[in-house]
């Protein structure tokens, strides 16, 4: 079995390509695989495509086998990988999520710097997944660990909470993440963004996401965290989210939907050894 590994500003994936393998993955061979120190290493795997009504779909699996609803790094890599691989020729293609539709357009040749416009941005507790009478849950008072802290939660097909802070830190999204994923607010999970505000076109964030952990980046977060900076009055529509991996160009339009600009590249093929499959008895066979 061979998966192809992309990275999106330092959020890597591999593409296990179901056109070519029909063996289902089930969730302990997932973690496996995405173990740095046993497996493969990545962020993720991503499962398709699958041709349907125009569309072509995908499955997004988390490093702990579980299932998210949209990646932004994630649509751009499989995006990429389509033009790689000759299943998308055109400048542009549209791809099915569980969070929603993402049309896709393709800024150059090599199909190397990607735009994904990522759908309406919510701040419903209701589309952010509370229960709870609906509410619109911004600047809310929310506690994790023994600390209270001001946030803003955003959907983008999937659900952030977004923490406006003086300094960011990689330690201090960790510790509030760890807290914040499985705080009782939100029974599905939740992925976490601290902000700190540079000027009105430029925001820095640290990312912990639900079933990954710390990540470089996320293309949903930062679209979230762009919404929530946005909506608080604290930026422009359109403007750069600065992450360890690099950085993203988000633009809000007046009916918030929103889209994003940047860059993915092809890392390499990672071919399953025999050894390991028997080692680990996986029974990877068509």
């Amino acid at each position: 079995m061979k998966f192809e590994k992309y990275h999106g500003l330092g959020n890597d994936y591999y593409i296990y390509d179901c056109q070519k393998y029909d063996y289902l993955l089930s969730k302990q061979q997932i973690k496996l695989l995405c173990d740095r120190h046993y497996g493969m290493g990545s962020d993720g795997i991503l499962i398709g495509p699958v041709f349907k009504d125009g569309m072509i779909g995908l499955r997004i699996m988390n490093p702990d086998g579980s299932e998210a609803e949209k990646s932004g790094n994630g649509v751009r890599i499989f995006a990429k990988y389509l033009k790689d691989s000759g299943y998308v020729t055109d400048d542009f293609c549209t791809l099915d999520t569980i969070g929603g539709p993402v049309a896709i357009k393709y800024l150059n040749e090599e199909g190397t710097m990607i735009e994904a416009s990522m759908g309406h941005l919510s701040f419903s507790s209701v589309d952010i997944g509370m229960p709870g009478p609906a509410t619109e849950v911004i600047n809310q008072t929310f506690v994790f660990g023994d600390r209270d802290y001001r946030c803003t939660c955003v959907s983008v097909g999937n659900p952030h909470c977004i923490i406006p802070v003086e300094k960011v830190s990689k330690e201090l999204v960790t510790t509030i993440g760890k807290h914040a994923e499985t705080a009782s607010y939100w029974p599905n999970r939740i992925n976490t963004q601290i902000m700190e505000v540079i000027d009105r076109c430029n925001i820095r964030i640290e990312i912990f996401e639900r079933g990954a952990g710390y990540t470089l980046a996320s293309g949903s977060s930062a679209c979230a965290a762009a919404a929530a900076a946005y909506k608080l009055g604290l930026t422009e529509p359109s403007l750069n989210v600065h992450m360890p991996g690099g950085v993203l160009e988000i633009h809000i339009n007046k009916d918030w939907n929103v889209t994003m600009t940047g860059k993915v590249l092809r890392i390499g093929s990672f071919t399953l050894s025999e050894e390991f499959m028997r080692d680990y008895k996986l029974d990877l066979t068509w």
